[in-house]
């Protein structure tokens, strides 16, 4: 199927927003230590301030919906650019905890808008263009991350103050977003008569939603469980230094960028499968890593559960952005994205707290059985989904998700 000129400018946005969101958040990870150094915190008042970033993202993840379905996607350039301007501001003033505190509401807020922007912007790509955008646009972020998590140690190592990898990414989102709003139409995009329900879609049905975002949650709370903890399990369970632990998290970004570029071969009509497959992979690498008697088998049981984890919310947003009515899509992609968020914040805390009562080798049993519960669940709450029965109006030929 070829890609008319509307469309393969709509997917090159799609993948720009993604390239650039990447960037931002493979800068952040690798900064944090240097970010905490500067604002003399420890790991309590660090870990306070980082759910700041939450503070700012989920309401504006709310709002963003709204305002993508009333001015357009080309709102998405000037939120790329934010958010690299955020991490610039949020770096430079961050000395102290009340600066730290500032500049990550901030942050959370440029975040969180443009993350809702840069998924309504794929899932208008994906419906025009019947290709896997979203999920290919995942790997291109998770690429990213490791790209810039590297080149920011690497800026360190060299001695950079801490703003400066922030101010390459300043200029990269700025040469993203600049792309972005020449790529993207201005206004919103009217509504397609022949979509399913040939309305507006001013009224937005919540519960189908509410019921993919429930199956994000389980999805963000193993994936984040692993990039959180996977440094520490290696450190504190098989003793490895503090230099040799930092391979697992850059191993997992690796590895979920190249499932997701090879679950984007498939073809739409396995998603459930892809969901019940991937939970059980991320379930059984779980397992692994808590089993595991030497830094190889976890390593191993790491990368399982990066491949198994790794298409699971792309796969769901796909489910989401084949059926939802045009007018609503950023809506729709802000229900989803608000709901699968709270298990992206919760997933840390509940390995912490598992921890705290079992060890770390408990909670990964813990993190396994996040897995199982997502494969039991993810037929049945599609089915109670019209998302899951309702054939794509921009995929012809092709069975419901």
């Amino acid at each position: 199927m070829s890609i008319g000129a509307p469309h393969w400018r709509m997917v090159t946005a799609a993948y720009l927003a993604s390239l650039a969101f990447g960037v931002f958040w493979g800068t952040w990870g690798a900064a944090v230590p240097r970010v905490r150094e500067q604002a003399g915190l420890d790991d309590a008042r660090l870990g306070t301030a980082l759910l700041f970033i939450s503070a700012g993202a989920l309401p504006a993840m709310l709002l963003t919906g709204r305002a993508l379905d009333r001015w357009g996607l080309r709102l998405t350039a000037p939120l790329v650019v934010a958010l690299g301007a955020a991490g610039l501001a949020a770096a430079a003033t961050a000395h102290g905890f009340a600066g730290l505190c500032a500049g990550l509401v901030c942050v959370g807020m440029a975040s969180g808008a443009a993350d809702v922007a840069l998924n309504s912007v794929g899932g208008r790509a994906e419906r025009g263009t019947g290709r896997p955008v979203i999920t290919r646009a995942g790997a291109m972020f998770s690429t990213a991350v490791v790209a810039s998590s590297l080149a920011t140690g690497a800026a360190y190592a060299a001695g950079a103050p801490t703003w400066a990898p922030f101010a390459g990414g300043l200029v990269l989102s700025v040469l993203a977003g600049t792309a972005i709003r020449h790529l993207l139409p201005p206004g919103p995009v009217a509504p397609d008569p022949d979509e399913r329900g040939g309305e507006s879609g001013a009224r937005l049905p919540l519960t189908p939603l509410l019921l993919v975002g429930v199956l994000g949650a389980l999805a963000f709370a193993g994936e984040n469980a692993h990039q959180s903890w996977g440094a520490v399990y290696l450190e504190d369970v098989l003793a490895t230094g503090p230099g040799f632990s930092a391979i697992a998290p850059a191993a997992f970004a690796a590895v979920v960028a190249t499932t997701r570029f090879a679950v984007s071969a498939l073809d739409p009509a396995h998603a459930r499968t892809v969901l019940v497959l991937g939970s059980l992979a991320a379930a059984a690498g779980a397992a692994v890593l808590a089993a595991a008697p030497s830094v190889p088998v976890a390593l191993a049981g790491l990368v399982l559960a990066a491949a198994g984890t790794a298409a699971l919310f792309p796969t769901l947003l796909s489910v989401v952005s084949r059926n939802v009515v045009e007018s609503a899509r950023g809506r729709a992609t802000s229900v989803v994205t608000v709901v699968s968020y709270l298990g992206f914040l919760l997933g840390p805390v509940y390995v912490g707290m598992w921890a705290a009562a079992t060890g770390l080798r408990g909670a990964m049993v813990a993190v396994a059985a996040l897995g199982l519960v997502l494969a039991a669940l993810a037929t049945p709450l599609l089915a109670l989904s019209r998302y899951a029965v309702a054939p794509s109006a921009a995929t012809p030929g092709r069975g419901p998700a």
